[in-house]
């Protein structure tokens, strides 16, 4: 005969095995691909745009750093151009993991923001149009580097919202940069 403890053992064990396998299947939850990045950048233009790169050298690497809030990884950045027209996929940390957003800028004027990969469990509402169409007509402010307009914030997506928000700044100076060059 079992004693109500044991049973009592028995179901705890239970539940925390349960628990265990839906968190390693949370952590393990494949990516949310809304739009691969080459269909992005294939619909961003009427023609075959010329695949750049742009280095991130001292000074450069130091303008990054100083609107990103922090170094932007790799060497190089690569863009798509044709004439006064840029695209650009940049991915920033939400919360624990990258969000891969498509940025297409004409004469330094936002265009389009789209989030292309989304690998986050909370936060997913700013791919939705009601976000993303407050970035276009975006601009940077002067010497600032700020955005033209305030972007309004979603409720629980907060890190979601402050990280689009940094990449489009950088998506529009790093457009200002290959424009002067």
């Amino acid at each position: 005969m079992t004693s109500p403890q044991r049973i009592f053992n028995r179901a705890i064990r239970a539940v925390f095995l349960l628990l265990g396998f839906s968190l390693c299947a949370h952590s393990l939850r494949a990516e949310d691909v809304y739009l691969e990045p080459e269909a992005f950048i294939e619909r961003s233009f009427e023609g075959e745009p010329e695949k750049k790169a742009l280095w991130q050298k001292d000074d450069l690497k130091e303008e990054i750093q100083r609107i990103f809030g922090r170094k932007y990884p790799g060497l190089r950045i690569r863009y798509w151009r044709e004439g006064n027209r840029t695209a650009w996929i940049l991915e920033e940390i939400g919360k624990l993991k990258p969000i891969t957003t498509g940025f297409l800028i004409e004469d330094g004027v936002m265009l389009e923001m789209q989030v292309l990969i989304y690998r986050e469990s909370h936060g997913w509402e700013v791919r939705y149009p009601f976000f993303s169409d407050q970035f276009k007509g975006l601009t940077l402010e002067g010497d600032t580097d700020e955005l033209s307009k305030h972007i309004d914030g979603i409720s629980g997506a907060t890190l979601s919202v402050n990280a689009l928000s940094r990449l489009a700044r950088l998506a529009l100076y790093l457009d200002k940069e290959v424009r002067a060059q």
